[in-house]
């Protein structure tokens, strides 16, 4: 037995340095290397996804797994969680065929590159046979298991294992009902211009704000790129990317956003990097840690006052009060990464009923751009003047990530019940934010949540955390208290 969890083990730590590896290629791709590099690039992760699947399906991981399986009674809490989550990796990858796990890998860089070429276009017509190939190859992803009441829970499961469409759109439900007058309410009453710094400014603005974080050059890069993201090669090696827009304070949130999700990575324990539980547990896990960073750090009223110090500090002269109206004004809009906190929701919303009815069949990828611009007008009152701030605004079905999307929304929910279980043990924050102090906050975070890794999955975590499941009452709470 002890020979069979060293060789699971050893095969596990193979796979992580894989998958980083893989990190490290995409993060190169978004920052770094230049534009025709991308066929190749292409042909690299594919390479490297063959054989990341070839070594997580081989025979031999099957046999220690099966080994081990029967003698779990005889191991520690850590090691049968850490081969319950081999096992579950295991049973699920072994499903999809090796060329079909390449061709994935090679479609997702594929399209991405053509989505950028795109989008600057505004060329939807470019990026629609892209497109179709994704949806394809998600269909025949989601045709390799069993037990899903349909293609899209089987893909929701990379995701969020244990979440369904039913669940879901139980929870989307009630922020359908109750954002919309909320929003037509707030959007409705007199609003303050919001402040425009220049990008000089929000540069050394974010660069001020992180580094109050704690992000330092030894073990943190910060870049910019089309989409914003974030991505770890190692627990002490993370990468975070930004975007700036003359006259946006959306940089700011964008940083704090990512460093939500490259701290859950960095406080992960040790003891669990490098095997099958050293990762964020969920999607929208992650997306609750950044949407906490965010929303309750970045747009509390209190920490206004250090954005509007950096921002003087750099040059552009601002005001606690002018800089928390900029940042919490209600203005539905087009593009969802610039979206406030009250309307971002609804742009989530619609991209799961949109990438749901893709992969079920029931919309066609050449009536995508009509469905989307009828969706925003439905539910934001917004009209698409073109596909570049429609369709084609994010990077997401240009890599095949098809069940990806209702984790922002899940997380703004998350965050905010985070939020007020934190408060309730720590008391309110307002003192340590008005000081950009967020010492507290990491290491509640850290114990509550990051440092479980893979342990528990959404719904569990959630109720260790919090004492109760998904709940979207905090959430419209932390709204109705702007």
């Amino acid at each position: 037995m002890p020979a069979a969890l060293d060789a699971l083990r050893a095969r596990l730590a193979e796979l992580a340095d894989l998958s980083l590896l893989g990190h490290l290629a995409f993060w190169d791709q978004r920052t770094m290397m230049p534009p025709d590099g991308g066929p190749d690039r292409a042909d690299q992760v594919a390479t490297l996804s063959r054989l990341h699947h070839e070594r997580a399906t081989a025979d031999e991981v099957g046999g220690w797994l099966d080994a081990l399986d029967a003698a779990t009674a005889d191991l520690d809490e850590l090691d049968r969680d850490l081969i319950r989550l081999a096992r579950r990796d295991y049973d699920r990858q072994k499903r999809v065929p090796g060329d079909l796990a390449a061709e994935l890998a090679q479609a997702s860089a594929a399209g991405q590159d053509i989505w950028e070429a795109a989008r600057a276009a505004d060329d939807y017509a470019k990026f629609a046979p892209a497109l179709e190939r994704n949806v394809e190859l998600a269909r025949a992803y989601a045709d390799c298991f069993e037990g899903y009441a349909g293609p899209y829970d089987a893909l929701l499961a990379d995701y969020d294992y244990g979440l369904t469409a039913e669940r879901i759109q139980e929870v989307f439900g009630a922020l359908g009902s109750a954002l919309p007058p909320l929003v037509s309410e707030l959007s409705a009453r007199p609003q303050q211009p919001p402040l425009e710094p220049p990008i000089a400014a929000q540069e050394r603005a974010v660069a001020a704000v992180l580094r109050r974080f704690g992000v330092r050059d030894g073990s943190w890069r910060l870049d910019v790129s089309s989409h914003p993201f974030s991505t770890n090669i190692g627990q002490r090696d993370s990468r975070i990317t930004t975007r700036y827009e003359d006259g946006q304070l959306e940089s700011l949130l964008a940083a704090m956003h990512e460093f939500g999700h490259a701290l859950y990575d960095r406080q992960i324990a040790p003891e669990l990097a490098r095997t099958s539980l050293g990762d964020g547990t969920s999607m929208s896990i992650h997306e609750s840690q950044s949407k906490l960073w965010e929303n309750h750090v970045g747009r509390h009223p209190a920490f206004a006052r250090v954005l509007a110090q950096e921002l003087t500090s750099a040059g552009f002269a601002a005001d606690a009060t002018a800089v928390h109206a900029t940042l919490t004004a209600v203005r539905p809009s087009l593009i969802r990464v610039s979206a406030d906190e009250t309307t971002y929701p609804l742009h989530i919303v619609l991209r799961f009923e949109l990438e749901r009815a893709l992969v079920e069949g029931t919309l066609s990828v050449a009536d995508l751009p009509t469905a989307w611009n009828d969706g925003m007008q439905r539910l934001l009152g917004v009209a698409v003047p073109s596909d570049a701030d429609g369709v084609l605004q994010d990077v997401h079905w240009s890599s095949g990530a098809f069940g990806y999307f209702p984790s922002y929304a899940l997380g703004c929910m998350i965050a905010a019940q985070l939020w007020e279980t934190l408060e309730s043990e720590l008391g309110a924050q307002d003192d340590a934010l008005a000081a950009g102090d967020v010492v507290a906050i990491q290491g509640w975070l850290g114990e509550k949540v990051h440092r479980h890794g893979r342990r528990l999955d959404t719904e569990p975590i959630v109720e260790s955390a919090t004492g109760r499941g998904l709940d979207p009452a905090p959430f419209l709470r932390h709204l109705g208290s702007r």
